[in-house]
This record gives structure tokens, C-alpha cells and sequence, in this order.
């Protein structure tokens, strides 16, 4: 009987103590701020959206895990915000969250201490928690270090990392300065993502190595998709000069003008209209973005259109389109994406059209086909299981 109580007691030990993170839920931010004040810790704050593959998987396999849990809890007031949701979307322009999954630590006053972005594994996840109670490692010490001229290449990488999203241009002159340090050693894997993630034009100061790391760089990739790549920064460095992301101004004839000095007339206008339809998305004028899609992507057919392309135009007619033509369009293209490359996200996008539509049998038929892709892939499928619920 002793040992049988002793075994009961050591089992609800491990159910009690073997957690993972611990999330407050039901809270305000400014209630969380308040939380985190009074017990002298920092928020942790999982920044994420719901249609973030790897945001699922930290929630799946990471946040469970009993030593994240351990740690997590005991240092910080664990929260997680939809950033497209509610408050969220407030917070994501205040804190500057553009990519995800991103997690922000941020003292009771709301100043932020550190941040990164990324996929981990528990025991790295583990190290950036560390990262972010360490004063000698957090945003500030980190500024600082770098001001002083640490040169270190190390110190330059966990630089590049905090930094990347917080403050891409600053991220970009410490890359500079690391690959500079680097010129007779090969590009790691880990420098190549630096390289890409960095290079937002032909004005960057990363833009050189790509020049003269071309024999490297066509080892990874093909040539024709570098040539590709220096083309896309030019445009880039155009479309920065032409438009004004304060004013939202567009000056599209200085665009045109000096888009001609390397294109073609009809090439032109075709530059001319995407870009347009790039800035009414992010401006959100879904009126102006879906007058401008329906002409630029007609019947979808181009050879130019890629499987991903498509389905992201498709989407975003499902998510802001309640015109039925303007649906029904974005239908073919959906399944036009489906028909270049199958896949959960694209067959779930003509599921959730065809619901919206009206046509029930599509949607359930796709949803069930989307459901089965998922399975496959290993990915997360609620939401198109709650879809073919209804359409039972």
C-alpha cells in the first residue's frame, strides 16, 4: 500500500511539474504590462498569425516541452497575440513585427528589450530566453557594443539576428562590416540567409558581394535566377526612388521613365501595373488592389504566373472581395496554382472560395481533398475541418 501511494505520489509530481509554457490567456496587453511589472519580470510575447506554419510548429512541439516550460515560466509573463487580430494589429505596427514567428520581450513599461525571429528548437529557444535576461546581451548592450566598433564575427552574427527585423537598415551596415571581415572564406549556409534576407535593392551595402561572390552564389543557385535576382534589386532600388512610404505617393512617370531605359513599352506597363497592385496591397485599398489584380492576372494562364503567386492573389480575394465575378475569378486562379503545384494551401484556398460563393459541393469535395494533403505534409488543418463541417 506504501508503495503504491509512493508511485501515485511521484506520478502526480511528473503530470504536475513536467509542463510546458504556461500562456496568459484572456488578457489585455496593458493588463499583461501590468502583470509583468509587479512581478519584476519580462512579457514574453509569441507574436503570431494563424496561418504561420512555422508558428504552429513552436506551439506543437516547443511551448509543450517540459525544460521550455521550466524556464519560461519562472522568468517571464508568457503571452501569445494574433498580430492580425484585435489589439494585435496595433501592436505589430508599435513593436515593427513583420515577419513570423517573432518574439518579443518587453519590460512592464512597454519598452522593448530584445527580440528575435526565427523557428527553434527547444534548447536554442531556450538560449534566447537566456539572451533576453542577460543585460550584456539584450537590444541595448548589443546597440552599444556595436557603436563602440566590435568587429567580432560572432558578435556581429547575434547582432545580425536581434537586429534583422528590428532595424533592417542598421542589421544591413553590421552585415556589411561581417562579410567584410570574410572576404577569403566561403559563404556558410547561415551567411547566405543574411545575404538574401538583407539585400533589399541595388542601393543596399550588401549589393556588392553579390557581385563579387557570383561565382559562389551560381554554385547554390541557377545563373538565370542570379541575373534574376540583381534585376529584381534594381526594380527595387526604382521603386524605393519612386515612391514616398510616408506620403504613400507613387511618382509613377519618373517609374515609367526610368523603366524604359531597359524595357520595352509593353514591358513597362506591365512593371507599372504590378507595382501599383503591390502598393494597393499594402496600403489595404482592397477596391483599388482587386480592380488592378482583375487586369493584371486576367485568366491566370501566363507562363509567368507562379503556383504561389497565384494562390496569394486568390487568397487575398477571399479574404477581402465580396464581389462574386471578382470571386469566381479568383477560383481559376486558385486552381490554376493547384494544376502547377499541388499542394494543402493552395487546394484549401478553392475550398474556402467555393464556400464563398456558395457552391457547397466544391467546397466540401476541395476541403476534403485539402484535408487529405495536410495529412500528408504533416500540417495543421482545423480550420479546413471546421469548413467541411459545415458543409457536411
Amino acid at each position: 500500500m506504501k508503495k503504491t501511494s509512493l508511485l501515485l505520489l511521484v506520478l502526480f509530481s511528473i503530470i504536475t511539474f513536467a509542463q510546458g509554457m504556461k500562456f496568459e490567456d484572456n488578457k489585455s496587453f496593458t493588463d499583461l504590462l501590468a502583470v509583468a511589472k509587479k512581478e519584476n519580470k519580462l512579457l514574453f510575447v509569441d507574436a503570431f498569425t494563424t496561418w504561420c506554419g512555422p508558428c504552429k510548429l513552436m506551439a506543437k512541439n516547443v511551448f509543450p516541452q517540459p525544460t521550455v516550460g521550466e524556464f519560461y515560466n519562472a522568468n517571464f509573463i508568457n503571452s501569445k497575440i494574433d498580430m492580425e487580430k484585435g489589439e494585435g494589429i496595433d501592436l505589430a505596427k508599435k513593436y515593427n513585427v513583420r515577419a513570423y514567428p517573432t518574439y518579443l520581450f518587453i519590460n512592464g513599461d512597454g519598452e522593448l528589450i530584445h527580440r528575435v525571429t526565427s523557428y527553434y528548437e527547444p534548447e536554442e529557444f531556450i538560449n534566447v530566453g537566456k539572451d533576453a535576461v542577460d543585460p550584456s546581451k539584450q537590444m541595448g548592450a548589443l546597440k552599444t557594443k556595436y557603436e563602440a566598433g566590435n568587429k567580432d564575427p560572432e558578435f556581429l552574427k547575434s547582432f545580425i539576428k536581434v537586429f534583422a527585423f528590428a532595424d533592417p537598415d542598421l542589421a544591413s551596415k553590421a552585415a556589411a562590416k561581417y562579410f567584410a571581415g570574410k572576404k577569403a572564406e566561403p559563404l556558410t549556409q547561415e551567411d547566405f540567409s543574411y545575404l538574401f534576407s538583407l539585400t533589399k535593392d541595388s542601393t543596399s551595402p550588401l549589393y556588392p558581394e553579390f557581385i563579387s561572390r557570383k561565382a559562389e552564389l551560381i554554385k547554390v543557385m541557377p545563373e538565370e535566377s542570379y541575373n534574376k535576382t540583381l534585376e529584381n534589386f534594381k526594380l527595387n532600388a526604382l521603386f524605393n526612388s519612386s515612391y514616398d512610404k510616408t506620403t504613400k505617393v507613387f511618382d509613377e512617370k519618373k517609374y515609367a521613365s526610368e523603366a524604359r531605359k531597359t524595357m520595352s513599352e509593353e514591358q513597362v506597363k506591365t512593371l507599372v501595373l504590378k507595382t501599383k497592385m503591390r502598393i494597393a496591397a499594402g496600403t489595404k485599398n482592397n477596391a483599388e488592389y482587386e480592380k488592378l489584380a482583375l487586369e493584371y492576372y486576367k485568366d491566370g494562364a501566363s507562363s509567368t504566373f507562379t503556383s504561389d503567386e497565384l494562390n496569394t492573389v486568390a487568397w487575398n480575394f477571399f479574404e477581402n472581395t465580396t464581389n462574386k465575378v471578382a470571386l469566381e475569378k479568383a477560383v481559376l486562379w486558385a486552381k490554376q496554382s493547384v494544376k502547377l503545384a499541388e499542394s494543402y494551401a493552395n487546394t484549401d484556398t478553392v475550398a474556402n472560395l467555393y464556400f464563398k460563393i456558395g457552391d457547397k459541393a466544391n467546397a466540401k469535395t476541395w476541403a476534403a481533398k485539402a484535408i487529405e494533403l495536410a495529412k500528408k505534409e504533416g500540417e495543421e488543418y482545423a480550420e479546413t475541418q471546421a469548413l467541411f463541417d459545415k458543409v457536411k
